[in-house]
């Protein structure tokens, strides 16, 4: 009896082969079953009504031979494996599966799968250090899958790593399969217990004491510089310290403190050249991010240090054909230019991917959906299914489509079907949906991946629409079939002229989900949308015309909200602290700080006030290290209390 085949569901064939073919040999065999016999060596024969013959050895179903002259895995051979399971419960009724664990694999048997060399490229980002995320099953989804940083892994078939899918091109990255398989080694030893757990494999953090991380060391005095002079200070010398820690970080390949200092050394070249690129918020951002990572990974606050510096794998990995469900799009306005974000949901890897295009240019919205991708247009892209064969995803989950001659890319008019999307990335439960929003770490040091919190949401219901004028704000409260709500808010820009008119059609038209980054927000969760499956196709309003569609009719009451302005006042403050340079701060900035310190200790975030107020206190004609590090500290908090809010 060959366990394989049984193990096999028309789900995973599915992955295996595509879903088309599938569907035809499901109608086959349910039309007229082959007549199956079965070798003691465990070769199954099939033989169909019109005369076809098709073999199938042990090992995978490339290994197939078919009398019909179809190159590859053909229906017939699927059809085999489709009979298989009918068949062998009519001659014996199975008995329960055993347990199995993608750990339980030897390393011998995974050089014999992937070789030699594969196995030493393995071993390298091993050592290195990698983080995974452990699915051992789910509803709806019983299928072990490790998530790697560029690679997504599936164990089709216990015990047999033939069946060991991955969303990689085949033979570019077969290392991905002892990452997964030592991910698994981890995840059972360390919490055998839990169906879903991130795990830290290979590398390790410093001992205490160790200074080991000159690059990371570096990036922290170099953000402390920038923090004791301040943008309005610093000139062009600052380039080389920069080019410098920059060699140093990506010699040590820590992948997220390399582009925070890239983002650094962007706000101060956006300052020095008069940018609309420079916002103070960001350049505090990202100066607080460095000392986040560095607190997080000297202090024995990460047990996931490659999560938080990145050197995991980070070279961009080949995607065989894949598909890819537009979820739609986000225009925005970086100084001169155009940015739009596509977002792209892959099936295989349970991800939403992000393809990003800039444009030197005034076009706003729908003139940019009319630019070509891979000779696909945005828009089509957007709100369409793509099968392409030359894609490419990196750590970072951006995708690149390819423009060779020979690479294919095709778009199809999508209806909007995102109920068959993989089920992680869509939020049927908002309640447990703001619970996986409290569980993550803080953001400056999580993952810098993109589409990290793009989630789809079903609508059960349009509760109320309202529109802020002063603010250009749409507001719309839905809610879930439980009836627990949540906010979809968009606000006017000039690059998507019609992204309000987009999201008042859709919440008023047919509409069935919304796709969207997720957030938590005045206690609840809040959606900004990127798209919309309305009817029978996908609305993306970021590249919909303007209308002269009436604003809905309600007006949101006045509220007051001393928590969020607050925390807004006082990250303010620190991003002008940041912008000045410690060195520099007005004589009224520590009193401006102690009044936001005391607003703060108002609404019970009395930590985040005890820190402002340190850092009010320690101002001065001559600021130390002392006031750097108390900066950092009030920062973090009240930008970690932000984020929870």
């Amino acid at each position: 009896m060959r366990g394989d085949l049984l193990a096999l569901t028309p789900e995973t064939l599915a992955e295996l082969t595509n879903r088309g073919l599938v569907k035809r040999a499901t109608r086959e065999v349910e039309r007229e079953a082959p007549a199956l016999s079965e070798e003691p060596d465990g070769t199954v024969h099939a033989t169909t009504a019109d005369g076809t013959s098709t073999t199938l050895p042990p090992g995978a179903l490339e290994s197939g031979k078919c009398g019909c002259g179809a190159p590859g895995i053909c229906r017939h051979i699927v059809g085999l494996v489709l009979a298989y399971r009918g068949w062998v419960e009519a001659e014996a009724p199975a008995g329960e599966a055993p347990e199995w664990s993608p750990g339980d694999v030897t390393d011998d048997e995974l050089a014999g799968r992937i070789g030699e060399r594969m196995m030493a490229a393995a071993r390298r980002v091993e050592r290195a250090g990698y983080v995974a995320r452990v699915h051992r099953g789910r509803p709806g989804d019983p299928v072990p899958t490790v998530e790697l940083p560029t690679a997504t892994v599936r164990f089709l078939v216990p015990g047999k790593l033939e069946f060991a899918q991955t969303d990689a091109v085949g033979g570019t990255r077969d290392d991905v399969v002892a990452l997964a398989v030592w991910a698994v080694r981890v995840a059972d030893a360390e919490a055998p217990g839990e169906a879903d757990v991130q795990v830290q494999v290979g590398g390790g953090a410093p001992g205490p004491g160790e200074g080991a991380r000159p690059g990371l060391e570096g990036a922290v005095a170099l953000a402390g510089l920038v923090l004791r002079e301040g943008a309005v200070h610093l000139g062009g010398g600052i380039e080389a310290e920069v080019a410098a820690v920059r060699r140093e970080l990506e010699s040590a390949r820590m992948r997220w403190p390399l582009l925070a200092v890239d983002d650094l050394a962007g706000q101060l070249v956006a300052y020095r050249e008069r940018s609309a690129r420079y916002r103070p918020e960001a350049l505090a951002e990202h100066v607080a991010e460095l000392f986040a990572r560095h607190r997080s990974v000297t202090r024995g606050g990460a047990s996931l240090v490659s999560r938080v510096l990145g050197t995991d794998e980070a070279s961009a990995t080949p995607l065989r054909r894949a598909r890819l469900d537009g979820l739609g799009a986000r225009v925005t306005a970086v100084g001169e230019e155009r940015v739009v974000d596509v977002f792209l949901a892959h099936a295989e890897s349970a991800a939403v991917l992000v393809l990003r295009r800039a444009y030197a240019t005034g076009e706003v919205g729908p003139a940019l959906g009319e630019r070509r991708v891979a000779g696909v247009r945005i828009a089509a892209l957007a709100g369409g299914a793509v099968i392409t064969e030359s894609a490419a995803r990196s750590a970072s989950r951006t995708v690149r489509l390819g423009t060779r001659r020979l690479s294919r890319t095709e778009a199809m008019t999508s209806r909007g079907a995102w109920e068959e999307l993989p089920r992680a990335l869509i939020a049927d439960d908002l309640t447990a949906l703001a619970a996986e929003l409290d569980a993550l770490p803080p953001r400056p040091v999580r993952a810098r991946v993109e589409a990290e919190l793009v989630r789809v949401v079903p609508i059960a219901e349009v509760i109320s629409v309202s529109y802020a004028p002063g603010a250009q704000r749409l507001d719309a409260v839905i809610a879930d079939r439980s009836g627990t709500t949540a906010i979809v808010t968009a606000t006017h820009a000039a690059c998507a002229p019609g992204r309000l008119d987009g999201v008042a059609a859709a919440l008023a038209g047919d509409v069935r989900y919304v796709a969207g980054s997720v957030r938590r927000g005045g206690g609840g969760v809040i959606v900004e949308p990127i798209g919309f499956a309305v009817g029978d196709g996908v609305l993306v309003p970021d590249l919909t015309p303007a209308g002269d569609r009436a604003d809905p009719g309600d007006r949101p009451e006045p509220t007051s909200d001393p928590l969020g302005h607050a925390l807004e006042e006082a990250l303010s403050l620190l991003a002008e602290v940041a912008h000045r340079g410690l060195l520099h701060t007005p004589p009224t900035m520590p009193q401006r700080l102690r009044q936001a310190a005391a607003a703060l200790t108002r609404v019970g975030l009395r930590r985040a006030g005890a820190a402002t107020t340190t850092l009010a206190g320690l101002l001065g004609p001559d600021p130390g290290e002392e006031a750097v590090a108390a900066w950092a500290d009030a920062y973090l908090r009240v930008s970690v209390a932000a984020e929870r809010w």
